[in-house]
């Protein structure tokens, strides 16, 4: 008798004599396989196998068309392990074994059969289905938990983030709003500028924490309410490099060092008159370059201490004007056809109302 395990096994049996397909059947279910199906028709055989699960086959070769070897190339793209299939032909020259088992055939018996030997066959292939559908689905339970794990890793890095943009945030006159806003108009204009869905959502997140540097600048420079002297200034200009070094780390992921790279360009200009390293153009990241455009519009248009919130036509015109000085050129043509957006994101995040 065949295993338990085996007694479900969908077997398929594809021959043009029905005697012998009968045949076949009725030993299999001698030993207590009931899931069996045949076919004299192979075109009708054929069309079965390709649309429905089966977890082996018997397959004659000489019958008409389709053939045996007809039907094996069709099945060329099954997984073999899976879905092994046995030849059992009274084609028993040394071509057509070796034709047969090089289109995918795992076995190959000759006519007239021994049962029992057919038997062995068939529980051999089916403990091989067996066996490598079980490791598909301990491989498919595998990454599912891999990807319910990656997407945990990827909350905690978020929360972390977050976390300490709203830490560099509740020292300066910043809000948290402030740092949403900046991640949501950053992923806008990486998303209308072409980049991936991925790297779109890494902008997303790391860009919040462009100020985070803002950590290690002294209290009475960061809360002073006047004009800073020059050393203040200068001492103040030192954020970017502290943040990036916050957020840099040889086990760096993809998200924190993107974040660390915000850091440490988005005060870089255009012309090069930026800080802290004067880089200019291309030089600077393309996520600093985004950044700068957003850090920028978002403190024109909101209410700060010292000042009021700058009108939108008002704030817009200066991007513009700032073309090719302080930000990328190309950068302020695309953010032209997202200010609704961007506007929209203000008034939903927004810290109180502003002016028009």
């Amino acid at each position: 008798m065949l295993s338990k395990d085996f007694t479900q096994s969908r077997v398929v049996i594809v021959d043009d004599v029905v005697a012998n397909s009968r045949l076949l059947e009725s030993s299999l279910k001698a030993f207590g396989m009931r899931n069996t199906i045949s076919f004299s028709d192979s075109a009708a055989a054929l069309e079965w196998l390709q649309h429905n699960p089966w977890n082996l086959l018997l397959l004659d070769l000489d019958m008409p068309a389709p053939n045996g070897f007809d039907i094996l190339r069709a099945l060329a793209e099954r997984d073999r392990s899976s879905n092994p299939i046995i030849i059992i032909t009274a084609l028993n020259d040394s071509v057509s074994r070796r034709t047969g088992l090089e289109l995918g055939a795992n076995d190959y018996l000759s006519k007239p059969v021994d049962l029992p030997e057919v038997i062995l066959r068939v529980r051999s292939n089916l403990q091989l289905s067996q066996a490598s559908l079980a490791l598909h689905e301990a491989n498919h339970t595998l990454e599912q938990r891999v990807r319910e794990r990656t997407t945990q890793l990827t909350q905690s890095y978020g929360a972390v983030v977050r976390t300490l943009a709203r830490a560099a945030a509740y020292r300066d006159s910043e809000t948290g709003n402030h740092i949403v806003r900046i991640g949501e108009s950053a992923a806008l204009i990486a998303e209308a500028h072409g980049m991936s869905s991925d790297w779109v959502e890494l902008i997303r997140q790391a860009a919040p924490m462009h100020d985070v540097g803002k950590i290690g600048i002294a209290d009475h420079i960061l809360l002073k309410p006047g004009p800073l002297s020059d050393d203040e200034r200068r001492q103040m200009q030192e954020h970017p490099a502290i943040g990036h070094s916050i957020l840099t780390d040889q086990h760096a992921s993809e998200l924190t060092a993107l974040a660390a790279e915000i850091s440490l360009t988005h005060h870089e200009k255009w012309d090069g008159s930026g800080y802290p390293n004067g880089l200019s153009g291309e030089q600077i990241p393309l996520s600093g370059r985004i950044v700068a455009i957003c850090d920028v519009y978002d403190a024109l248009r909101m209410p700060r201490p010292y000042k009021e919130p700058w009108p939108r036509e008002k704030a817009q015109a200066y991007i513009r004007e700032q073309a090719g000085k302080h930000f990328d050129p190309d950068l302020v043509a695309l953010v032209e056809g997202l200010y609704e957006r961007i506007e929209t994101l203000q008034h939903d995040l927004n810290d109180c109302v502003q002016g028009d």
